[in-house]
């Protein structure tokens, strides 16, 4: 896997954002705690902002209003002038305050929770060598810190909100319920925002921190839907072996899903894979009962 991007010089401004879904507290309270209390996450060589994404969804507990935030960050979509869900035109709006040529920042990081048993997991949406390094510097660090990379052949189809901006990377950690605070997980997510802009600190004074030469990355392959009906109605679920074990491999044969009238379905597959975001309460709506991944060492 080749790294991209261009050479990184300095971090000017950095933009943490909570809350692009309205119903994961963790990151939106962290964003209200740094609102209240900036010096928390000043730094003398950069700037750094907060952005809670999506406040009419936050404000009624809601993942979205009418469109998923985090879906609307498509080149196309953002240059497009005849959208005008909430989501569509908030969307725009950040893109004007965090990728404005007189605000445009360098880095964003977006807080994202789960129900999944995902522990921390920093989400790549790029190769971009500084983010690699970065991702491996928190692993080593800390080697629960997991690294999931998406697959996207370009910023244009990328629908993220790090879609904005080649450096930086979303946070997930779970599993909390949607609409919860859980206070391990948000002490975990404000250790590591702590842990990034001292990072991006000594970056900026030429001291880079050291790391393992490599990174285990679990790369996206596909995802996996429910058993359904041809009408759409599900007749199964996750399987209880495969619960909560997200980040662990799934072989050929291995129980995936477990049918209403408890016959077993077997994973089909050719090779081993690593799930992740198992049984996503948000995405049954997407269709999505799994992501599969592979695991890769990557040398930096």
């Amino acid at each position: 896997m080749s790294e991209v991007g261009a050479i990184v010089n300095q971090i000017n401004r950095v933009a943490i954002v909570g809350g692009t879904h309205g119903n994961e507290f963790t990151g939106a309270y962290l964003v209200k705690k740094f609102n209240q209390f900036p010096d928390l996450i000043a730094k003398p060589n950069f700037e750094t902002v907060t952005l809670l994404a999506n406040p009419k969804a936050f404000a009624v507990g809601r993942r979205y209003i009418e469109k998923d935030l985090n879906r609307c960050f498509l080149k196309q979509e953002l240059q497009n002038q005849t959208l005008e869900s909430y989501e569509e035109l908030q969307a725009k709006s950040i893109q004007n305050i965090l990728a404005s040529s007189a605000k445009k920042v360098d880095f964003i990081l977006d807080l994202h929770s789960t129900t999944a048993n995902m522990g921390l997991t920093i989400i790549l949406v790029n190769n971009h060598s500084f983010n690699l390094k970065l991702a491996a510097y928190l692993n080593y660090i800390n080697p629960l810190v997991k690294v999931y990379r998406c697959s996207f052949q370009s910023f244009e189809e990328n629908p993220f909100l790090n879609a904005l901006c080649e450096l930086g990377f979303a946070i997930e950690v779970g599993p909390v319920a949607q609409g919860v605070l859980k206070s391990t997980l948000f002490q975990q997510t404000e250790k590591l925002v702590h842990e990034i802009l001292d990072y991006l600190e000594r970056f900026n004074q030429g001291e880079i921190p050291s790391t393992n030469e490599t990174l285990i990355m679990y790369q996206h392959l596909s995802v996996v839907d429910y058993p359904k009906k041809e009408d759409g109605a599900i007749f199964g679920m996750i399987h209880p072996k495969l619960q909560d074990r997200d980040y662990q491999a799934l072989n050929p044969g291995d129980p995936i899903f477990l049918t209403f009238d408890d016959e077993t379905i077997f994973y089909q597959g050719k090779s081993t894979v690593w799930p992740i975001f198992i049984n996503e309460a948000a995405y049954y709506e997407k269709g999505i009962a799994m992501c599969l991944t592979q695991k890769l060492r990557v040398n930096l």
